[in-house]
């Protein structure tokens, strides 16, 4: 496959898992919101958040997932020479942080499936944003090819101080 073509499809499923787990955080939002209704409107909310839930997770969210991987590796394997610069040691780093964020929400996912709520919808707020901190901090390593702890450090901090400042004035 040529390199080119190998890059789009990584770039594809990338943008496909970020959006599912932008979404899939954002519905449990509303089903966590949607225990707090009336017991009718409830049941049905519950129910409909738990099916979008489940085809956005299983459809879409996890075979992205998977599929960046292979891609990525893929894409390792035939750029080499990258393995040992740090903006691609710091990038790998953060890739495998995003994974362990992603298996955390599919234990919110499996929890939710459950009717089991452990976390408010504001802690829920706050937690979808993480994934915002982990996308611009990975496109900015790729995109400059170069690290520096200390500008990227400082960046994602002023974004997430933004960010809660967007969530505190949101509610």
């Amino acid at each position: 496959m040529p390199l080119s073509t190998l890059k789009a499809l990584h770039i594809i499923f990338i943008v496909t898992w970020f959006a599912g787990l932008f979404y899939i955080v954002r519905l449990f939002i509303y089903q966590r919101e949607a225990q707090d209704k009336p017991q009718q409107e409830r049941d049905i909310l519950t129910k409909q958040f738990k099916l979008m839930s489940r085809r956005l997770w299983m459809g879409i969210t996890w075979p992205s997932a998977i599929l960046t991987a292979i891609l990525g590796l893929w894409l390792l394997y035939e750029r080499s020479q990258y393995i040992d610069t740090p903006w691609m040691q710091a990038k790998l780093a953060l890739v495998g942080l995003l994974y362990l964020y992603h298996f955390a929400c599919h234990k919110i996912y499996l929890d939710m499936q459950k009717d089991y709520y452990g976390m408010e919808s504001m802690g829920l707020r706050v937690w979808n944003e993480v994934a915002t901190l982990f996308l611009f901090a990975i496109v900015f390593l790729v995109v400059c090819k170069r690290f520096d702890a200390l500008y990227l450090g400082a960046g994602l901090i002023a974004l997430a101080v933004a960010l809660m400042v967007g969530i505190k004035f949101y509610k």
